[in-house]
């Protein structure tokens, strides 16, 4: 929690305004006595909180998504034959996931749970520090795809917290996944590319 803390920035104060906007390299419109004007706290606010509604929307996007296609997929293809849609290097095959991503770590059904509980409740945390929109989009998809398979390991069988996760999309060579699991893997390729730039997720670019 303090490393999140620490990449994710300081809390909110007045004058932070000016400082990510020179660290981005911008400078803040002179006003009439030619003295520079500071990002006002309601500005402030303002601008997080269209990056934070950019984030709900996101995660709320890539988890319906996510629930839409698994009960279609439970409804429809669960107990049949593979569905071929690229010859045989692309099927849509129903299967049930005790473990997490990609099929990995079975035996651990409880502990991946509450791993995507911690995950979430530290996303919601820091959401009040963010000021950037790729970071929102990043966090949005992570959000979005650790409740998609929350709500598998809450609602389904064998029981609370051990249910098992519907996958469906199975590449040739490779594991079975859902849509979930795309949206976490393209979050944390995104979170990635963005730390490489040095864009944090409070605004501010830094070069080491």
């Amino acid at each position: 929690m303090a490393e999140a803390e620490r990449i994710i920035g300081t809390p909110d104060t007045p004058d932070d305004g000016g400082e990510r906007a020179a660290a981005a390299g911008t400078t803040a419109a002179p006003d009439a006595s030619g003295a520079g004007e500071r990002e006002t706290p309601a500005r402030q606010r303002t601008g997080r909180g269209r990056r934070i509604a950019v984030l709900f929307a996101v995660a709320a996007f890539a988890y319906a998504l996510d629930l839409v296609s698994k009960l279609l997929v439970v409804a429809k293809l669960e107990h049949h034959e593979p569905i071929q849609v690229i010859g045989d290097l692309l099927e849509l095959h129903a299967i049930r996931n005790p473990g997490a991503a990609f099929g990995f770590g079975a035996a651990f059904t409880v502990i991946f749970t509450l791993i995507a509980a911690a995950v979430i409740g530290v996303i919601i945390r820091l959401a009040r520090k963010l000021y950037s929109f790729p970071w929102a989009i990043a966090l949005g998809l992570l959000l979005g795809g650790a409740l998609g398979n929350l709500t598998d390991r809450i609602f389904r069988a064998p029981g609370v917290f051990e249910g098992e996760v519907v996958d469906f999309i199975a590449p040739k060579g490779f594991a079975v996944f859902n849509l979930a699991d795309s949206a976490i893997v393209c979050g944390g390729i995104l979170i990635v590319l963005l730390s490489f730039r040095g864009l944090d997720p409070d605004g501010t670019v830094h070069k080491d």
